[in-house]
């Protein structure tokens, strides 16, 4: 009687150990599932001009976290994207936009933006916060913060080889085309240096008002000079006013290499119309892949979003966050922000990684051509990958400082 009681206490021993066993196994999950989930932030326009161009990123984020939490989250937890409408692009307005995400929505990392204004006021809230924002677009460069992850191309990445590249083909007297804003003039400023030191000649440039369409002015500047290339900067709806003065006035096939126009608006905008119309990207819808199919077909889930290369970066963004956040075990911003610059990511157009030091994204260059449909066909393509230079070698950073923004207010 006596042994059996010992092998039953033995049972029940062995019993116990199991089910604490078990219950130590379940109760990390259990306690992060109770902690709720992991809050992340977008800042993009859902309102207003900006809107349709912005859907895209938008949409690529939602995916993004859609792909993570099919997938069983991070750290035991769902992923929670929170949108802040940035449609005004008001400076003020994104920065309290931005201060609500990270203070009242507890997100722990922020994704967005698509303007200088909208970059920089979020910029100033995520530096105080000890924050973190991806910013997804191509840009003019001339920053570096602690807190920015770029996400998008720089000049030594982008506009320069394909200035280069277009001016090699067509001629090197270049017309400057842009938005009257930031990002414009600072690149005009690039490009008034980099042209001479390319062989070629800056003849003339015009800045337009955001959302112009009067584009009497520029032809009359364009059949004067008769420049043997148009470098554009400019954005938004008023391409479609440029796309159609172009044709009126018989220069259709005046080469014209655009810079701010995403692929979705090419089509829109009836690009296709002009005979020598360029632009320069590392991604293209017409990718061959599996990849990029799935990820196209994924975006157009999402009110029948298109991809462009500004979606790509988005989507990437997310990734390369889950990444950091998975292999650090934690998800605050403080130690996200060091990790994930050692991260890499598989997008639509190959593996993408962060440089380290610049704290921006390699990216290779393709040169497309707009066809009569609008989209856009591969004429050239440089498969190594560019390490970002977000201060144009050219110059030291004090001499930039001086030419683009001489109140000092570069960083």
């Amino acid at each position: 009687m006596r042994r059996r009681l010992v092998l039953l206490g033995g049972v029940m021993l062995l019993v116990t150990a199991a089910v604490a066993g078990l219950w130590l196994l379940r109760a990390p999950a259990a306690e992060a599932a109770e902690r709720g989930p992991i809050v992340i932030g977008a800042l993009h326009a859902q309102n207003g001009p900006l809107a349709a161009a912005e859907a895209p990123l938008l949409a690529a984020l939602r995916l993004a976290v859609d792909e993570i939490n099919r997938d069983g989250g991070l750290l035991g937890r769902r992923v929670e994207l929170q949108v802040e409408d940035t449609g005004g692009n008001d400076a003020s307005a994104v920065a309290a936009a931005a201060r609500r995400l990270i203070v009242e929505q507890h997100a722990v990392a922020l994704f967005g933006c698509a303007t200088f204004t909208c970059r920089q006021a979020a910029r100033t809230i995520v530096e105080a916060q000890q924050h973190l924002l991806f910013y997804p677009l191509a840009y003019e460069g001339l920053e570096r913060s602690p807190h920015v992850v770029y996400m998008g191309a720089v000049p030594n990445q982008r506009q320069l080889p394909a200035a280069d590249w277009a001016m090699s083909g067509f001629g090197r007297r270049v017309f400057l085309l842009g938005s009257d804003g930031t990002y414009s003039r600072r690149m005009h400023a690039v490009m008034r240096e980099f042209v001479p030191l390319s062989g070629g000649r800056v003849l003339g440039e015009r800045q337009l008002p955001a959302g112009a369409s009067g584009m009497g002015a520029l032809v009359a500047d364009l059949r004067r000079l008769q420049p043997d290339l148009v470098l554009s900067t400019l954005g938004g709806e008023s391409n479609r006013a440029l796309f159609d003065a172009l044709v009126t006035a018989d220069l259709a096939e005046l080469p014209l290499l655009s810079f701010a126009v995403g692929e979705p608006e090419f089509k829109a905008y009836g690009a296709g119309r002009l005979g020598r119309h360029f632009t320069a990207a590392s991604y293209l819808q017409a990718l061959p892949g599996a990849a990029n199919q799935a990820f196209m077909a994924g975006l157009r889930r999402y009110q029948g979003s298109e991809a462009c290369e500004a979606a790509v970066s988005s989507h990437a963004a997310v990734k390369l966050w889950a990444a950091a956040v998975r292999e650090v075990g934690d998800a605050q911003p403080a130690a996200v922000g060091a990790n994930v610059l050692q991260q890499s990511a598989l997008a639509p157009q190959g593996p993408t990684a962060l440089d380290g030091q610049s704290r921006h994204l390699w990216h290779s260059l393709r040169m497309a051509q707009v066809q009569p449909d609008g989209r856009l066909a591969e004429v050239w393509h440089d498969p190594r990958q560019i390490r970002p230079m977000p201060w144009p070698v050219f110059r030291t950073h004090d001499q930039w400082r001086a030419i683009v923004d001489p109140q000092g207010g570069l960083r």
